[in-house]
């Protein structure tokens, strides 16, 4: 009996990840570097594409190479380089809304609002 219920509740997951749609979170997102000086115009961010692969845009110290989407959750994962040192990281992030233009994510409770990039 366990085993039947553990069959089937590994079903519904499986079902529910294949069920999200992730053509919609293919491009490249990026938000305005935070704390530059006003009049400045750098964008930062990360380009998400087929396959689980990602990289950086504009962030030499922060190297996304692959992403994948569970429900609600983007993990982004790569390598954070710096003071002679590279340690691996994969950072979860809450998908609270996303549309053909915007990407709102929440890591604990500090919002990031990224634009897709044309």
């Amino acid at each position: 009996m366990k085993m039947a219920k553990f069959t089937t509740m590994a079903f519904m997951l499986l079902l529910f990840v294949g069920c999200t749609n992730n053509d919609e979170i293919i491009g490249s997102w990026t938000e305005l570097i935070p704390g530059q000086a006003e009049g400045q115009s750098g964008v930062q961010g990360v380009n998400i594409e087929l396959n689980g692969k990602a990289s950086s845009i504009n962030m030499a110290t922060l190297v996304y190479e692959s992403w994948s989407r569970i429900g609600d959750s983007l993990l982004l994962s790569g390598k954070s380089i710096g003071n002679g040192q590279t340690l691996t990281f994969t950072d979860t992030l809450k998908i609270e809304r996303i549309s053909a233009d915007s990407l709102i994510l929440k890591r604990g409770t500090y919002d990031i609002s990224y634009a897709r990039l044309k």
